[in-house]
């Protein structure tokens, strides 16, 4: 916002929970609605939506029936998010499948918040400090290359297809 703007408004500084609040919040409304809180499922809603609780909140509340929580409905692509799917490619070690799949779904807009979200799960590309270093320095530089590049997209694949070698120890 310009200073212009800025001076005219109030601001407001709205904090957001950490993901352990925010994962101990989703598994309190899941257990008052009577659904079987499941520690894997909510783990991958809370990695494809945190900060987010809104969207988490109405994606499981989409994907509970029969008081149980089920993995979102592949063939239903209006509805699953892609995040929750990349969120499963991940956790799978196939940073490389993640990369085509996002590529293939996120928005120019949406780039931006796709290098924040690997960032805030390190520990899904490596579980050692000095992969995630590298990780992190992989991230950076991505973000940096991001203000440059015509095209977004070839950057976070490149930037991605750096996270799949660390991941895998190159």
């Amino acid at each position: 916002m310009i200073p212009a703007l800025h001076s005219r408004c109030q601001g407001f500084h709205i904090e957001t929970l950490d993901k352990t609040e925010f994962t101990a919040r989703i598994a309190e409304i899941l257990i008052a609605e009577s659904v079987e809180p499941n520690i894997d499922l909510i783990d991958t809603y809370v990695k494809a939506t945190y900060p987010d609780m809104r969207k988490c909140i109405n994606m499981i509340q989409m994907n509970s029936r029969d008081s149980v929580l089920h993995a979102p409905d592949k063939s239903d692509k209006g509805q699953a998010d892609y995040r929750l799917e990349m969120v499963e490619l991940f956790k799978k070690g196939k940073i490389l499948d993640a990369r085509k799949l996002v590529c293939s779904q996120a928005r120019p807009e949406e780039v931006e918040e796709i290098f924040r979200w690997l960032y805030d799960n390190l520990d899904l590309i490596s579980k050692d400090d000095e992969g995630q270093d590298k990780a992190i320095l992989a991230i950076k530089q991505g973000l940096v290359d991001h203000s440059f590049v015509a095209d977004p997209e070839i950057n976070l694949a490149a930037t991605m297809i750096k996270l799949a070698r660390i991941a895998n120890g190159q």
